[in-house]
């Protein structure tokens, strides 16, 4: 498996099948720290269960899908954890035409997505975990334990007992931010190894990442994306600032209580693309980045628009005075803010 742009070559001998080319790039698709991948997969191979957890918008979808179709080939088997997810979602279910016809049997049972991994011995996931009430969080603890699920309606059958398959395993998030409808029991925790996906660490990388990804998003939608890197970069430092509650050069930043997320940021990325080639006019697309901010931080709480104020009488007014082109322009916009 190649990695980061890795160009692959097939082995001394092997031919190319008709449309596969005799090297292939295989492109980066997590930036993260490679060791927590690495100890992804150690625990997986350990048939420890994984939980992936952090805060909202930090990729741990994308990871969990990533090692789960790398591992056994596919991503699709997963339950979306609700308020109204229900144990059968996570075990089984039945065709009730079937049912009231045949009465049970393999025929008219549904398996879940957890149990269709137990028998191939793939990758389940489990979206959203400490959204599901506590008696749906249950069912995992014996599941991850016993590796096994009963059907008692089949009993007397060799299919009253489903066991997993070599390769099984689970693969579950959880924000940090919104801790869901119930927290998890310790007995689940115990059956999990605990891995926090933080926000990508680098500036250069994460600025690159909402380029690349605000760039596709727009081209799909048939636009062209012209926002330069200037302000790109002016998005992601705001958008770190204030995650992290202190800028670059070490000043203080209040933060708000809305995520400032890299997926966020690739939203308002995307957003700005579209508004300069859709409404195209005099206007610099720069011009256009404090509303968009301010959309952003008022989601969860109205009155963080006072904080992102201070965050523009600190840290923005502070960078315009030092000579910064971008920060004068965007200290000039400050009045777009009062809205």
């Amino acid at each position: 498996m190649g990695s980061d742009g890795r160009a692959l070559k097939l082995p001394d001998g092997a031919e190319a099948g008709d449309g596969v080319p005799r090297r292939l790039v295989i492109e980066g698709k997590f930036v993260g720290d490679r060791a927590l991948v690495e100890r992804c997969v150690v625990t997986l191979a350990g048939e420890r269960g994984l939980l992936l957890v952090g805060e909202p918008g930090t990729a741990k979808s994308m990871l969990s899908e990533l090692l789960s179709a790398a591992v056994c080939g596919t991503s699709g088997l997963v339950v979306q954890g609700t308020a109204g997810t229900t144990e059968d979602q996570l075990k089984y279910g039945w065709n009730y035409a079937l049912l009231l016809a045949q009465g049970p049997s393999r025929q008219a049972l549904v398996p879940s997505p957890v149990l269709t991994a137990m028998r191939r011995g793939g990758i389940a996931r489990v979206e959203e975990v400490t959204r599901c009430l506590p008696e749906v969080q249950d069912s995992l603890v014996s599941l991850l334990s016993e590796r096994r699920i009963a059907v008692p309606e089949l009993a007397g059958s060799q299919d009253a007992l489903a066991h997993a398959a070599p390769g099984f395993n689970l693969i579950a998030t959880a924000n940090l931010r919104d801790k869901g409808v119930s927290e998890m029991s310790a007995a689940l925790k115990r059956r999990f190894n605990f891995e926090t996906v933080g926000p990508i660490p680098d500036l250069d990388a994460e600025t690159a990442l909402v380029r690349s990804q605000a760039r596709a998003s727009v081209e799909r939608a048939g636009a062209p994306f012209h926002v330069d890197d200037a302000v790109l970069e002016a998005l992601v430092t705001a958008f770190r600032d204030l995650r992290e509650g202190r800028s670059a050069e070490g000043w203080e930043v209040e933060r708000p209580s809305t995520v400032m997320s890299t997926a966020e940021a690739v939203s308002v990325a995307g957003a700005l693309a579209l508004a300069a080639a859709y409404f195209p006019g005099d206007r610099d697309v720069l011009g256009l980045l404090p509303g968009h901010l301010l959309g952003v931080v008022r989601k969860d709480d109205p009155a963080d628009a006072a904080r992102l104020r201070g965050y523009w009488d600190g840290p923005v007014r502070r960078r315009a005075e030092q000579g910064s082109a971008t920060w004068r322009t965007l200290w000039d916009l400050r009045t777009v803010l009062e809205g």
